[in-house]
């Protein structure tokens, strides 16, 4: 199968012909027609668990997928061959990714079947980015009419998390670069912030003098620039990062400083999927690419600025 993969950590991703995989006991065989790209694609490939999870090598990169079911090993029952599913290929060991014609999947992992009325393609780009979406919400205990700054807002989660809030009656304040203040706003964000025309301590405070309910950051990398962030929340207000940068050093005392660690599940995708096919949840995709072009499209992602998902077509 063709694959994109690299030969060791830190190495170039590259396209490569590897052996089909096979199920295995209670597993199933999906024929990718779409695999969708996530930071932690690249951060893998970098050795972000290094020493905490086995790897494999050729490392396939990826974890979004939608596809088929194109065989079933021993005692799987769920799905059968020729199914419409989409997951999340994240379990153990890591480098048997989605960047590639075939994944296997164990039946009682994170994969679900795709209703009628969701594409392929727009099921591909739901699993991590949505579920971050959801349980984010979740996690800060954002509530109706409350307010959310989201940093970072333009990307597959920043997108999603902004229509999943909007669709619960809160205040979404979304930080930007460039001019997104229409396509911010046809997702339902109530105020967007361009931070390369405005100083975003400003652009908050003139809106919420006291600061925001809850801020979510979705880029800073560094414990210093997402404790700035943090000081923009009321006192017993909620900051929450998804780049691991909370540090109670340097954050402010009077503020819930959170960590996130998403907790995915099956369960979960058929609720992103159902909110999908009713309209509630729309998915936008910034480019669609042939999976010959993956090492470019993630050399591109890497640099930020993202303005939705792309997509990985096989």
């Amino acid at each position: 199968m063709r694959a994109v993969a690299v030969r060791a950590f830190k190495a170039e991703p590259e396209l490569m012909e590897l052996p089909d995989p096979l199920p295995g006991p209670g597993e199933v065989l999906v024929r990718v027609d779409y695999a969708s790209l996530n930071p932690y694609d690249w951060q893998a490939a970098d050795g972000l668990l290094d020493g905490q999870a086995p790897h494999v090598f050729p490392l396939v990169l990826g974890v979004d997928f939608a596809g088929r079911v194109d065989a079933v090993g021993p005692g799987a029952e769920r799905f059968q061959v020729g199914d419409a599913v989409f997951g999340q290929a994240s379990r153990p060991p890591v480098g048997a990714g989605s960047y590639a014609e075939y994944v296997t999947m164990p039946q009682d992992a994170v994969i679900s079947a795709v209703p009628a009325g969701l594409s392929l393609e727009s099921a591909a780009v739901l699993p991590t980015a949505g579920m971050t979406a959801a349980q984010i919400l979740e996690t800060a205990g954002v509530r109706e009419c409350a307010s959310l700054l989201v940093i970072g807002a333009t990307g597959g989660v920043g997108t999603q998390l902004t229509q999943l809030a909007a669709g619960r009656e809160v205040r979404v304040i979304a930080a930007v670069r460039g001019d997104e203040r229409h396509r911010m706003a046809a997702l339902g964000a109530a105020v967007t912030i361009d931070t390369t025309s405005r100083d975003l301590a400003a652009a908050v405070r003139d809106e919420y003098a006291q600061g925001v309910d809850a801020m979510v950051d979705l880029v800073s990398g560094d414990p210093e620039s997402f404790a700035a962030n943090a000081a923009l929340v009321r006192a017993g207000g909620v900051a929450l990062t998804t780049r691991s940068a909370a540090d109670p050093a340097q954050s402010p005392p009077d503020v819930e400083v959170v960590d996130f660690d998403l907790r995915a599940s099956s369960e979960l995708l058929d609720i992103l999927a159902a909110a999908a096919v009713k309209g509630v949840l729309e998915v936008p995709i910034e480019a669609e690419v042939p999976l010959e072009k993956a090492p470019r499209a993630i050399a591109k992602a890497r640099g930020g600025g993202a303005r939705g998902k792309t997509v990985l077509v096989l």
